[in-house]
């Protein structure tokens, strides 16, 4: 009986195969990534609308918007904590110690799902406080006192007031951005910053970190290392720099100085006065930005 012979595989035609499936998988892991990036964004612009319905309804009961800074340090997002279904926690708190006291240990540790972004892949700065990836907006100016963002130190603010100025569409009051790492190397711009003294602030140049961060020289990165705390680049930016801006953050002791809103992809989710959530990139022009991150602005504002 005669056996026919059955052609096998060439190496040629089991290298094109290989290669075909691991194109497919490289598409579909692309396209799995877009999703995730998708969600993750939309998951953050929805962090963002939570947070300004929060401040309009903290702003219903008390016909103002919380202080940026409380005299004892505690920010905007610990006033907050009412309004987002965190009222427990919130009465876990002692206002009229400082935000430092051991009494607030527990409550600092705290982790809240709404105060991270999933966009971040870091997800703690230090063990011993709960991050967030959501600053409120100080102002164009590098000094959190006399600033002219709506959460400045000094008087607390009404929707009125900003209403008659830039108008609540045009205002700024929360920005997206990436937390620090805890290192003190300067590795990336998005994750660590230049630590100052105050004197530092006064008269401060838009590339006062640049030098110190090629010379490793100054380095931290605790930025949105605590939730609970209401100072630069803990609670509060200021629009002195561009998002995503090539110099580094520079922070001169909490008081101000440089920041600018960082991200993964160049994207900055924002949140304004009306409650709407908008994405620029860094392209923005500068005249822009630092007018809608200033209420008292009276120009005409073309949002990007």
């Amino acid at each position: 009986m005669k056996r026919h012979s059955r052609p096998g595989i060439s190496a040629f035609e089991l290298l094109l195969v290989l290669a075909f499936l691991g194109l497919l998988f490289g598409l579909l892991l692309s396209a799995v990534m877009s999703a995730r990036q998708a969600a993750s964004r939309i998951t953050s612009v929805n962090n963002l609308k939570q947070l300004a319905l929060a401040l309009h309804n903290y702003h219903d009961t008390t016909s103002k918007f919380p202080a940026g800074n409380d005299g004892n340090n505690y920010s905007v997002a610990a006033h907050l904590l009412p309004f987002i279904e965190q009222q427990n926690l919130a009465q876990q708190i002692d206002f009229k110690k400082p935000m430092t006291d051991k009494a607030n240990d527990a409550v600092r540790k705290a982790e809240i799902k709404l105060f991270l972004s999933p966009q971040d892949p870091v997800k703690k700065v230090r063990e011993d406080a709960g991050a967030t990836n959501y600053l409120f907006c100080a102002g164009s100016k590098p000094g959190l006192k006399d600033n002219n963002g709506v959460f400045a130190d000094g008087e607390a603010l009404t929707l009125a007031k900003i209403s008659n100025a830039n108008g609540t569409s045009n205002t700024v009051i929360i920005g997206d951005t990436l937390k620090g790492d805890g290192g003190s190397k300067a590795v990336d711009v998005k994750r660590q910053h230049i630590a100052l003294k105050q004197a530092a602030l006064k008269d401060i140049k838009e590339d006062a970190g640049v030098q110190d961060f090629k010379d490793n020289k100054n380095v931290a990165g605790d930025r949105c290392s605590s939730w609970l705390d209401g100072r630069f680049l803990q609670g509060r930016f200021t629009g002195t720099l561009l998002p995503n801006a090539p110099e580094p953050d520079v922070n001169c002791e909490y008081l101000g100085g440089l920041s600018s809103l960082r991200s993964v992809d160049g994207k900055t989710n924002l949140a304004f006065c009306d409650g709407h959530v908008q994405t620029i990139t860094k392209k923005v022009d500068k005249k822009v930005w630092q007018a809608i991150v200033n209420w008292k602005n009276t120009d005409p504002v073309t949002l990007p």
